[in-house]
């Protein structure tokens, strides 16, 4: 339970007599960081993390919050909750208007009462840290007198640090795609490495398969491409669930593998080889409108390819559509029914559609931004996966995993790498979002 500063206070008599003026000798301290946390500062402002070497070196959320651009964007913040408080007290506002000013001021106030916590939580701070600084006596009320005075310190550097994220929580953008489920598909890539590609492609369809179990999210298989010695050229699955994109959003992009391959024609030589493959996620949002004329589409009906045996369809149940003006195609041959195959494929051509014609509305705004931070496009490369040396690597935080084989089950490691990657790029949104601000 922690002690008010007011209380402690008045139960020490004659404090007044051993106070002392800091001199300008004594060291001085950020507002909001303990005396005796050694920070590392980063391009941002932040404290780098001081975890293993195996932790991505970035700030903390909390640590955001000393960033001049963010401070800067609180204030902004700050001063129109209070513009909107004296535009409410006027009489000549229409309905409409006193709606839209009611409304922005309900979403301001939570981020104006953390802020207001936030600076009397460090104003505390500095009358503690006042009184330990005049302690001199050596009695044993005295000694008493420090350690409560310590564990004050400790209590309310905790709360600051708390109160911090959860402003800064409160800052970062919101993605209105994050509770989308998503369409993913995995493809083997096509210039380097065979086998080991195809090979590479079906442990990572396993991959994704395992976390969807691990997330309790539905996976379900819309097309699936087999290759030679059980690899995988092509597959394409739906996974429903709670923030499905949000979690899986930055698992697009190319995945690299470094390796001795276990099948194929490759794997007489035991050498380490190289692989790509690719993984795309679409969104697809709950609810939003895309029209598409029948007259832009060309629907194909073929026969399901198979292992063989009872296993090819000998009907035209298979379906192909090309979107003509886009030249998108997609097909789908997983159920036995053309209608079912039908409306799969129609369902990935919206989710297609659907990211292209995001991705044209945010180009021009990321394109500043890009050419300093990096693109997250998925012809880039975001990962790689060393068996030869047990380790996973992410190239856009510096994470790395150990233990491959558990990672490769889609468990607890892939999510600890899936969060952070998105932390690394909420952190990234919220900083572009107020040097924007800034401008």
């Amino acid at each position: 339970m922690a002690i008010h500063i007011r209380s402690l206070t008045r139960r020490w008599v004659g404090l007044s007599t051993l106070w002392k003026e800091p001199t300008s000798k004594e060291p001085t301290y950020r507002r909001g960081v303990s005396p005796w946390r050694r920070s590392f500062t980063t391009r941002h402002g932040g404290v780098l993390s001081t975890w293993g070497q195996s932790r991505p070196l970035h700030t903390d959320l909390g640590d955001l919050y000393g960033n001049p651009s963010v401070q800067m964007h609180v204030e902004r913040l700050m001063e129109e909750h209070a513009v909107l408080a004296n535009q409410l007290q006027e009489s000549c506002l229409s309905d409409a208007e006193r709606r839209g000013l009611n409304k922005r001021q309900f979403d301001l106030r939570p981020l104006v009462e953390l802020h207001e916590k936030i600076r009397g939580a460090l104003t505390d701070l500095e009358d503690v840290l006042s009184l330990m600084h005049g302690m001199v006596g050596t009695t044993e009320e005295d000694l008493q007198m420090t350690q409560l005075l310590k564990d004050e310190e400790v209590q309310i550097s905790n709360r600051i640090d708390a109160l911090k994220r959860d402003l800064i929580t409160g800052l970062l953008p919101c993605d209105p795609l994050d509770s989308s489920d998503v369409i993913l598909e995995v493809v083997a890539g096509r210039t380097t490495g065979g086998d080991i590609c195809q090979q590479f492609t079906r442990e990572m369809f396993d991959l994704y398969q395992g976390y969807a179990l691990y997330r309790n999210w539905a996976f379900d298989l819309l097309n699936y491409t087999h290759a030679e010695h059980g690899g995988l050229h092509h597959a394409v699955v739906q996974i429903r669930g709670d923030e499905v994109y949000r979690h899986l959003k930055n698992e697009g992009g190319t995945h690299r593998v470094q390796r001795i391959p276990e099948v194929g024609l490759s794997s007489r030589m035991q050498r380490i080889h190289t692989g790509t493959m690719a993984v795309i996620v679409l969104p697809q949002p709950l609810e939003f409108q895309l029209s598409i004329d029948p007259r832009d589409l060309r629907v194909d009906t073929f026969r399901s390819s198979g292992a063989g045996g009872q296993s090819v369809n000998t009907t035209d149940s298979a379906v192909r559509i090309v979107h003509l003006p886009s030249g998108t195609v997609v097909e789908c041959q997983q159920s036995r029914s053309q209608l079912q195959n039908r409306d799969t494929a129609m369902a990935m051509l919206r989710a297609r559609l659907h990211q292209s014609i995001m991705g044209k509305e945010t180009e021009e705004r990321h394109r500043a931004r890009r050419k300093q931070v990096g693109t997250r496009a998925q012809s880039e490369r975001i990962r790689s996966y060393n068996f030869s040396q047990d380790r996973v690597t992410d190239h856009r935080t510096g994470h790395v995993s150990r233990d491959l084989k558990e990672f490769m089950k889609g468990g607890e490691a892939l999510d600890e790498l899936v969060l952070d990657v998105l932390e690394n790029g909420e952190r990234e949104a919220l900083l572009d979002l107020v040097e924007r601000g800034a401008v």
